[in-house]
């Protein structure tokens, strides 16, 4: 018997053991980057994610082209944390073109390839202006979507504009989409050069609860691609709460929201990790105001209300809080949004 409680204990601890080590995940195994001008240096990044439990120094990394130039982090990666691996190409010769780069890790003896994908053309079309969002080899106008003031039953559509900034044919697939979302590309191909449209179709029926409803999907931008920051679409809906089946006589006798300030200026950090301001929420109505939910839309921000229920007559107060750590790291709007019982202030 103590045998088999030892040989268990053995194959427990050999388990652990060679589970606590590093994991180089990269971003995607091929980076399509589009237009690239020939004799005109361009950086590149290839981000990466330790996902292992150890932490993963990057050994080397070596191009397959003397045409490449190639920088990485000389410091362990902690677990979880991210890095970047930074490419400098200066195209020679003009015309599509595929490189590699070997990384070499302490996670495993073999290597781990990255591709990278493109065509080198004598001139640059910019398209900044008109399609800001750069996916390498397509573009957006925009990675957000919003879908404002939305009643139950009701099925508002949004459009995604995409540009193909690659030479061939690009068929968009987005995913991670959510059960009250569905999507349609027109035309379904879009051409090298062209734009096409996604268009969004939001099945109100299907949202969990009132107020925001927020979801990252991501846009596949060739066969294989991965989901990352850089490929996310965020996409917010706000189901509003309905008082159709209110009488006149009760309208009369709800409650109202008055707010201090609608626009909240926060400040400079000056150096510290968060800035705070309180503004004033106030029920001139004549019944108890309720906010059933307080919502936001940038994790930068954070809140706390002292009271959800107001009296009539009464005030609490909301505590609004920006932390400079995720400032810029989120795609959603500086925005903070009440969902409430009075009738002319649902959403604030």
């Amino acid at each position: 018997m103590r045998y088999r409680i030892l040989s268990v204990v053995y194959c427990l601890l050999s388990v652990v053991a060679m589970q606590a080590q590093p994991r180089f995940v990269a971003d995607t195994d091929i980076k399509k980057v589009g237009e690239v001008e020939f004799q005109v240096p361009r950086q590149f990044k290839l981000g990466f994610t330790n996902k292992g439990s150890e932490p993963l120094v990057i050994e080397d990394v070596k191009a397959s082209c003397g045409c490449l130039e190639v920088a990485y982090p000389k410091e362990a990666i902690a677990a979880g944390a991210r890095g970047e691996i930074s490419l400098t190409f200066d195209a020679k010769i003009l015309g599509s073109f595929y490189k590699e780069v070997e990384v070499k890790t302490n996670a495993s003896d073999k290597p781990v390839y990255i591709g990278i994908q493109g065509t080198v053309v004598t001139e640059m079309h910019d398209y900044s202006d008109e399609f800001p969002i750069d996916l390498g080899n397509v573009r957006l106008v925009t990675n957000t979507v919003e879908f404002e003031d939305v009643n139950r039953g009701d099925q508002p559509t949004a459009e995604l504009r995409i540009l193909n900034a690659d030479r061939t044919a690009f068929r968009p697939e987005l995913m991670h989409l959510p059960p009250y979302l569905t999507a349609k590309c027109e035309p379904e191909d879009i051409p090298a050069g062209k734009v096409g449209t996604i268009r969004l179709t939001l099945d109100s029926e299907k949202l969990s609860g009132l107020g925001l409803n927020q979801t990252s999907i991501y846009l596949s931008r060739y066969m294989g691609d991965k989901i990352g920051e850089t490929n996310e679409i965020l996409v917010s809906a706000i189901l509003l709460p309905s008082f159709a089946d209110m009488s006149e006589e009760a309208l009369a006798q709800a409650p109202e929201l008055s707010i201090s300030e609608s626009s909240v200026d926060m400040g400079d950090f000056n150096g510290k990790k968060t800035i705070t301001r309180t503004i004033l929420l106030s029920n001139t109505g004549k019944s108890d105001l309720h906010i059933h939910a307080v919502q936001v839309f940038n994790r930068a921000i954070s809140v706390d209300v002292a009271n959800r229920t107001i009296r009539p007559g009464k005030t609490t107060k909301l505590k609004i809080t920006v932390s400079s750590h995720y400032m810029g790291k989120s795609k959603g709007r500086m925005r903070v949004m009440l969902i409430t019982d009075a009738p002319k202030q649902a959403k604030q």
